[in-house]
């Protein structure tokens, strides 16, 4: 199974090359370069490793939750690539991503959505799957709610360290370790689209969908200055 991957939808811009269960990724934290960076390195990995992208049997692309412009910039990349090579689609969570830069077996990943939020969701890791436990959201760190069995879960992610690390301080007595700098890689995106595929969960390209979660992805200057005053 050959897959190429696109995660975008955070500072980090990264793309990953599966290669019958060998990963290859180049990743940078690159805050308003993902469209500078993204299809020449897509173009560089498949060079390196000697792959036409007619050998290509799926595209998977980092579907957020995460930074509009980023998300949205994975999706169309993602099925452009997929409709010209007639490939379908392997929509991957990025928090689910995000989740496997923990070492399990338990994960709340959250990843900092600006404006007083965050996205967050848990999730079991499982022969290399990450399990979701509940349903991706966006809300303030503090209507986070945290797990109870104190000691056994791992926090990742920038959504730990948003509103001066308020969810990081609430989840501190509750988790083994929390990593508040982790970014989502394509490599785990790679990784989580390969299990999904042999399962047969793609969607045809103009089918694949962004997971924004906020109703209004577009507030006007106003709304968000005015979400940030509730916020202080």
């Amino acid at each position: 199974m050959k897959l190429l991957a696109i995660e975008t939808a955070t500072e980090a811009c990264s793309v990953a090359l599966w290669l019958d269960g060998e990963v290859h990724e180049r990743f940078e934290i690159a805050p308003r370069r993902h469209a500078e960076l993204t299809l020449p390195w897509a173009e560089q990995l498949l060079a390196q490793a000697g792959v036409k992208k007619s050998q290509l049997d799926a595209i998977a692309i980092g579907r957020g939750p995460g930074a509009f412009t980023g998300v949205r910039l994975a999706i169309a990349l993602g099925q452009g690539i997929a409709l010209a090579l007639d490939r379908p689609v392997v929509p991957v969570s990025t928090l689910a991503a995000l989740a496997l830069q923990a070492p399990g077996p338990r994960v709340l990943a959250a990843i900092d959505a600006r404006m007083g939020e965050v996205y967050a969701a848990s999730f079991e890791l499982r022969d290399g799957d990450a399990i979701a436990l509940d349903a991706e959201r966006v809300l303030p760190p503090g209507a986070v709610i945290l797990p109870e069995a104190a000691g056994t879960w791992h926090g990742v992610g920038t959504g730990f360290a948003a509103q001066d690390g308020a969810l990081a301080a609430r989840a501190r007595a509750h988790f083994a370790a929390i990593d508040a700098a982790a970014m989502p890689h394509a490599a785990d995106v790679a990784r989580l689209a390969a299990l999904a595929y042999a399962r047969g969960e793609t969607v045809a390209p103009e089918f694949a969908e962004p997971a924004y979660l906020r109703d209004n992805v577009a507030l006007t200057i106003a709304e968000q200055q005015a979400l940030r005053d509730a916020n202080k």
